[in-house]
């Protein structure tokens, strides 16, 4: 699924979602940097506020210091789309909304996520095939992994959102990215339009989608369908 709003309070923003360790920064910095590249749109990538808040602070928040994260994560992302073309925005309120329900059981958050959520352009959310990495006090363990996604996943069912699910590594993780992106995309007008003419061909020549099973927003599933050479995509 991908997500393509056309509400007046759009944005054209790209809104990584994922649990921690899935590589949505990466990801993040490439396909702002592609984007950028081969379009000649003005690309900005927001990176998450929370990892510059737990750096800054030592800890990591407290149950009320949650709503002020998210906030200035929508603000600087906003900020970013009225200057700016186009965003990739490494994060939303939307994973800080299901951080609180899975740390704290609050779910207070989710209105104001969801509402945001739903003014970005199209959500990817990246899949949990990549190996768990510590990162200092902004990861709990790759056991928070599974649960977390399925609270992200949960949330974007709950509010009618839609999102793609990106699997790969390195290059192949950007260019699935690409790949879900590539209807959106084809819509924008850009100086350089060689990616649009080049995702084009490529989604002409993929072979017709078809449903794997009827259960494509388990993770679990989606894990039996990468192994067994499938090619899961919701």
């Amino acid at each position: 699924m991908s997500d393509v709003t056309d509400s007046p309070d759009s944005l054209n923003v790209i809104a990584l979602l994922g649990a921690e360790s899935t590589g949505k920064t990466a990801l993040a910095q490439a396909l702002a940097g592609r984007l950028a590249r081969d379009t000649g749109l003005s690309v900005a990538w927001v990176p998450e506020v929370l990892r510059e808040w737990c750096e800054r602070e030592g800890r990591t928040p407290r149950p009320d210091e949650q709503a002020g994260i998210a906030q200035a994560q929508a603000a600087r992302i906003e900020a970013a789309a009225a200057a700016h073309d186009l965003v990739v925005a490494d994060t939303t309120p939307l994973m800080t909304a299901a951080y609180s329900e899975f740390l704290f059981d609050d779910r207070s958050l989710h209105a104001m996520a969801a509402d945001f959520q739903r003014r970005c352009a199209a959500t990817l959310l990246t899949a949990l095939d990549l190996p768990w990495v510590a990162d200092g006090l902004q990861r709990d363990g790759a056991h928070v992994r599974a649960p977390v996604d399925r609270l992200v996943r949960g949330l974007l069912l709950a509010h009618g959102l839609s999102w793609s699910v990106v699997h790969g590594t390195g290059e192949a993780r950007l260019e699935a990215a690409l790949d879900a992106l590539s209807p959106w995309l084809r819509t924008l007008p850009a100086p350089r339009a060689g990616l649009f003419t080049r995702l084009r061909q490529r989604e002409a020549a993929q072979p017709a989608w078809r449903w794997a099973c009827e259960d494509c927003d388990d993770p679990q599933c989606e894990h039996a369908l990468r192994a067994a050479g499938g090619r899961p995509r919701n």
